[in-house]
C-alpha cells in the first residue's frame, strides 16, 4: 500500500501547479548557447529517444539531458527537503538511479549522452559548451555570454 501523508490544501495546490515536465529556463539558456555558438543538427525533446533528451545530435548521435540540481541530486547544490525526508531521499535516489539506467541504455545504443547541472550551465557556461563540442568533434569558437534575459527564442 502506498504511503499516504497528510497535506494542507495549499500544499496540494502547490505541488499540483509544478510541472512534471521540463526545466525551461536552463533548457532555455542551453539553447540559446547553441544557437549563438551556431551549433546546428539538434533539435529539443526527442520523444522516442529513452529518457527524452532535452537536445539531441541525430548525425552524431549525442544525447543531452540539462538535470535540474534538486530533481536530479547535484552532489554540489542538491538538497534534500527537511520535511517528509525518507519520502524524498527514495524519490531523489530513484531519480538517479533511472538517469543511470537511462544513460547505460542509450550507450547501448551507440548514443554519446552528455548530462550538464543546471548550476554548471549557469555557473561556467563555457565548460559546458567545451564539453559539448569535444563530444561533437569540433573545435570551439565560444561565445559563452548570458542569453539576453526576457528574450524567447
Amino acid at each position: 500500500m502506498p504511503y499516504v501523508f497528510a497535506t494542507t490544501a495549499r500544499r496540494s495546490k502547490n505541488m499540483r501547479a509544478i510541472k512534471s515536465r521540463s526545466n525551461a529556463t536552463t533548457e532555455l539558456r542551453l539553447r540559446a548557447y547553441l544557437i549563438r555558438n551556431r551549433l546546428v543538427g539538434w533539435r529539443v525533446g526527442a520523444n522516442e529517444i529513452a529518457g527524452s533528451p532535452d537536445f539531441f545530435f541525430q548525425r552524431e548521435r549525442i544525447a543531452v539531458f540539462v538535470d535540474g540540481c534538486f530533481w536530479h541530486g547535484c552532489p554540489r547544490c542538491g538538497h534534500t527537503p527537511k520535511t517528509n525526508r525518507s519520502y524524498w531521499r527514495k524519490k531523489l535516489a530513484r531519480n538517479k538511479q533511472r538517469d543511470a539506467q537511462i544513460t547505460r541504455t542509450l550507450r547501448s545504443h551507440a548514443i554519446r549522452v552528455l548530462r550538464l547541472w543546471e548550476c554548471q550551465l549557469r555557473d561556467s557556461p563555457s565548460s559546458c559548451l567545451k564539453r559539448l563540442f569535444v563530444l561533437l568533434g569540433r573545435s570551439p569558437a565560444l561565445d559563452a555570454r548570458e542569453p539576453a534575459k526576457g528574450r524567447e527564442l
